[in-house]
């Protein structure tokens, strides 16, 4: 089950980067010579850019475990939109709007199945779930901060926050790097969800009843490089330390487990631009 829902994932981060590549085989009519290489033309009329990523990832089995698994990953940012005259964010990736910005915020969270960790058996099994929202953010030229909300529509029905601080370096033209602090918030129905333990749970289970509350459910460090492959790719590299913290860390899940998640990932990302 997991290696057919991580399957799905792939796919759909792939899709869009498999239909490109007729067009990059011919040739990008989009890119246009500069005096740092190749990069597409800033369009007159209305316009819409983003970026999709796909890659590996290992990370927790699933929230609290110590035991560690590989599959794909992938990335979506919106980057820029010109319409009607008006311009929001940045038309280069390399180059993030100062000032405020408003942009899209998603989430997609592995199944958590018992037939996958014996340690589970007893509970019940997680779906795949599917968070969507918004978030907003403050740049300046080294250091960022932004929070994000999001809701669950697939999987489970919470609520979830995510903030974070980020110092910026660039040590070359093609290297940008950021890191800093993270934290995560979600509501009770998150938290009882990936956290708690039913009393029906329990006497199925060799785990007590718990009752997960809402509150700050994580805190940790993010650090992400990202390099400029040239053209239209790049490639994204990311390392994060978690704490379970609140009412996460007093789980049983996490008692059994590890209160430390660390995640790591490699992405190769594709510029996409269209006008219209």
């Amino acid at each position: 089950m997991r290696f057919f829902s991580n399957t799905v994932i792939a796919l759909a981060v792939l899709a869009p980067l498999m239909a490109s590549a007729q067009q990059m085989a011919e040739g990008d009519s989009m890119l246009v010579a500069t005096d740092d290489g190749y990069s597409a033309p800033v369009p007159s009329g209305n316009a819409l850019a983003f970026t999709l990523g796909l890659g590996p990832q290992v990370k927790p089995s699933y929230f609290g475990s110590d035991d560690y698994v590989i599959g794909p990953t992938g990335s979506f940012s919106s980057g820029y939109l010109r319409w009607g005259g008006r311009e929001f964010g940045s038309f280069e990736p390399q180059e993030a709007p100062l000032g405020f910005d408003f942009s899209p915020s998603f989430r997609i969270i592995s199944p958590r199945a018992a037939a996958d960790n014996p340690e589970l058996t007893g509970l019940t099994d997680i779906e795949l779930a599917l968070e969507l929202g918004a978030g907003v953010s403050f740049t300046q030229s080294n250091w960022s901060v932004f929070g994000d909300l999001r809701y669950g529509v697939v999987g489970h029905e919470a609520t979830v926050g995510e903030m974070g601080l980020d110092l910026i370096l660039r040590p070359t033209d093609d290297l940008t790097l950021r890191g800093g602090p993270r934290a995560l918030y979600g509501d009770d129905t998150f938290s009882s969800t990936y956290f708690g333990v039913t009393p029906a749970e329990a006497a199925a289970s060799g785990f007590n009843a718990y009752q997960s509350g809402a509150g700050i459910l994580s805190a940790g460090v993010e650090i992400t490089a990202q390099y400029d492959l040239g053209g239209q790719w790049g490639l994204d590299g990311t390392l994060r330390w978690d704490r379970l913290t609140g009412d996460a860390a007093d789980s049983p899940l996490v008692l059994q487990g590890s209160a430390d998640q660390f995640s790591a990932s490699l992405v190769a990302t594709r510029r996409f631009s269209f006008e219209f």
